[in-house]
């Protein structure tokens, strides 16, 4: 227990956590210590100035550049006008709702610098669904985008209590108006390293979203896990990637990452695949970050030199195929690594790149996590058997005021939702996840390997595979395929595709059917949305 008093004065989502002995085992990390003062923007921004970084970019976007100390000096601008203007206190949650943006930057860490708790939601969110999130965080201001002001104003005429509402626009000067001659400077809340940083919000997609409560300490957790040992890039970096900032593989990647190694960020809103590889070419990127999808679509187009700038790709959100991986590394000849992570692990905790890549594996647990595969009661499998995926480390799961922490959480163990199994010299391999998982005719069938085997077609540009109810076999495993503009998708096509994964694959886990369609349902971070399958296409 800490001897320090916490500054944070609202203590609601203290009060909702879970109980102690329903959180996680915690692993010691040498340079994340457990107790003590930290708040986070000592570490992403106040270190870069101390280290004569002010005049360095640090977030670049195509109508304008802020330094670091620019950075700072908006950063301190929203601070000032979250406390003076809005009466933010620390503890406080605070909405934040924009695309990718300097603005939302700025936001993001000026909710931090002063102590209150970042809510982030994804820009697509509809009234109900922000309604949930509202309703589980209790906000005292939502700092929102104008263009995305609709669905807001309609969620929140359901509230029982009245919330403000900053409104901002990119490029404005709603977010840094000071009064004339007030100082911008704003003094950093002295959090304690388990004082709440954030509240992320998984996607929801398996029922009512679930708000996974990070502290101070997992900020910097997974900067010397995950950036120090996967990502190892300096002030010479340039970030760019098409995840959300209110996605976690986002917040790290895009802004978390970037401002810990000294480096620059490109935030922009959506980009379609050209746009995104006209940017990486314009800004000079050398890290990017995104789904194996936007790899797929950006490997389609004539890229000419336009990813010369790329020394890095990082995968994440999803499994990565192994065909996308071999023709991404054989076409470019940029390295790119696959992590795998979770919102409740706020972000990766296994992955590989470089010489440690292994084909068919993700790869190892990053350094500070350890991994183990458990059967259904929960004791650990040898190597080489496929069970669920169990993670501990610097970082855990704990949900804010929900019944589902006992699920996720079991013996210590962050219990992830995957099928994997575990090699003996620790190589992880991908399955499914422990509800997708197939059972056909007795069989337990990977939809994933039965995804990997499809897309070695060549003339396959995407596919998802589900179980379906069948009285005979119980399930039955059907596909949802997109193809080439040039190719007939007719009932030739469709026999021939089983006769290719019959090839690849044991005979028994074909698709018995097969729909083609023209896109597959994606959430806004890029994910599948498998749930939203089961017609006819």
């Amino acid at each position: 227990m800490m001897n320090q008093e916490s500054p944070q004065m609202d203590r609601f989502v203290h009060d909702r956590l879970p109980a102690g002995d329903q959180w996680p085992v915690f692993l010691p990390h040498a340079d994340v210590p457990m107790s003590g003062p930290m708040n986070c923007v000592e570490v992403l921004l106040d270190n870069n100035l101390q280290a004569g970084r002010a005049d360095r970019p640090a977030i670049i976007n195509d109508h304008r550049t802020w330094s670091y100390g620019q950075l700072a000096n908006r950063v301190n601008q929203v601070a000032h006008k979250l406390m003076n203007d809005y009466a933010v206190e620390s503890g406080n949650r605070v909405l934040i709702r924009g695309v990718n943006s300097p603005e939302v930057a700025a936001i993001w860490l000026a909710v931090q610098k002063i102590g209150a708790v970042a809510v982030t939601s994804m820009s697509l969110l509809r009234s109900a669904e922000l309604q949930v999130i509202l309703d589980i965080s209790r906000p005292v201001l939502a700092i929102c985008e104008q263009s995305l002001e609709d669905e807001l104003t309609e969620a929140i005429a359901t509230c029982e209590e009245p919330l403000r509402v900053l409104v901002f626009t990119q490029g404005g000067d709603e977010l840094f108006d000071l009064a004339l001659g007030e100082s911008p400077d704003v003094a950093m809340c002295a959090t304690l390293a388990d004082d709440i940083s954030l509240i992320a919000f998984t996607s929801g997609t398996t029922g009512r979203p679930k708000a996974a409560v990070h502290f101070h300490r997992d900020i910097l957790a997974i900067c010397h896990t995950v950036c120090r040992h996967m990502i190892d890039g300096d002030e010479h970096d340039i970030f760019i990637g098409t995840a959300p900032l209110a996605f976690t593989f986002g917040l790290g990647g895009l802004l978390v990452f970037p401002l810990f190694c000294g480096a620059a960020t490109v935030l922009h809103g959506r980009y379609d695949p050209t746009e995104f590889v006209d940017t990486i070419e314009r800004h000079k990127a050398t890290i990017c970050f995104t789904v194996p999808t936007y790899y797929q679509q950006v490997l389609k187009l004539d890229r000419g030199n336009r990813l010369q700038s790329l020394r890095l790709a990082v995968s994440s959100g999803e499994a990565l195929p192994l065909s996308v991986r071999e023709n991404w590394t054989r076409e470019t000849g940029i390295e790119m690594i696959e992590l795998l992570g979770s919102t409740e692990m706020l972000h990766a905790f296994a992955g590989a790149g470089g010489g440690n890549i292994r084909p068919g594996f993700i790869g190892r647990a990053i350094e500070g996590f350890e991994l183990a595969i458990l059967d259904d009661e929960g004791c650990q499998l040898p190597p080489g058997e496929t069970g669920r995926l169990a993670v501990r480390g610097p970082i855990g799961c704990r949900y804010l005021n929900d019944e589902r922490q006992t699920t996720y959480v079991q013996c210590g163990w962050n219990i992830t939702g995957d099928v994997c199994l575990i090699t003996a010299d620790g190589y992880l391999a991908y399955h499914s996840r422990y509800d997708d998982m197939i059972i056909t005719s007795g069989y337990n069938v990977s939809g994933l390997e039965i995804e990997n085997a499809i897309l070695e077609h060549p003339q396959v540009t995407e596919c998802a595979v589900i179980g379906v109810a069948d009285e005979a076999r119980g399930q039955i495993v059907v596909a949802y395929v997109v193809v080439l503009p040039n190719v007939k998708a007719d009932r030739e096509f469709k026999h021939a595709l089983q006769t290719h994964v019959k090839a690849r694959i044991a005979p028994y886990k074909y698709p018995r059917k097969i729909f083609f369609v023209d896109a597959l349902p994606r959430n806004e971070s890029g994910k599948i949305q498998r749930f939203r399958l089961g017609g006819e296409g």
